[in-house]
């Protein structure tokens, strides 16, 4: 384990697969080199590529704003929640000292995995810079339509809620319960492993 591993072991995308099923979480945290890598995986890496260069040619009128200052794939690290990644954009409002993270989606359906991760980066950011996290946005590439996503007291508090049960896990590996919503192991990449969900 390298010395970034030790000081930020979880990445953003693991606190979203821990948010949309900690068995998705578990599995690739203690079986590294098994996780196969879907289509969907694959997709959704490209069609971000591709929005930032769309995202460079627009207004920030999909986010209400008039003016800011874009930066794109910034890689952050935060010892204090033991995270590290990059928001696929960041908007800095330099006159309210503000800063907002955006993450494009290739899904219709914004769900809390994602929002849990806006917050975290949100989270990230006023520790790097000292500006303030208010909110951040998930972009939905096939809508084209933007959502903010409020990071309030409490999105802060799930946030940490969840790192301190993932810290658990990391620690003493421990199996944690599936997702109660069935429909999700459907199309799940782990699913051969969940003798006793399937």
């Amino acid at each position: 384990m390298n010395q970034i591993e030790i000081e930020a072991p979880f990445r953003v995308t693991d606190l979203k697969q821990w948010t949309y099923c900690p068995r998705v979480f578990y599995y690739h945290l203690c079986l590294p080199e098994v996780r196969p890598v879907t289509y969907k995986m694959q997709a959704g890496t490209e069609a971000g590529q591709a929005e930032e260069g769309r995202e460079t040619r627009r207004s920030l009128k999909s986010y209400g704003l008039k003016e800011g200052r874009r930066e794109f794939e910034v890689a952050l690290l935060s010892s204090t929640l033991g995270l590290r990644g990059k928001p696929d954009m960041i908007v800095w409002l330099d006159e309210a000292r503000e800063v907002i993270p955006v993450d494009y989606k290739l899904s219709d359906i914004l769900g809390d995995h994602f929002k849990l991760q806006v917050t975290a980066y949100g989270m990230m950011l006023e520790e790097v810079s000292g500006y303030k996290a208010k909110r951040g946005f998930l972009y939905s590439i096939p809508k084209r339509k933007a959502e903010e996503v409020k990071i309030d007291q409490r999105a802060r508090d799930k946030l940490q809620a969840a790192l301190h049960e993932m810290h658990r896990i990391l620690r003493y590996e421990l199996m944690p319960e599936p997702t109660p919503n069935r429909n999700k192991c459907l199309a799940c990449e782990f699913r051969r492993f969940c003798n006793d969900v399937i």
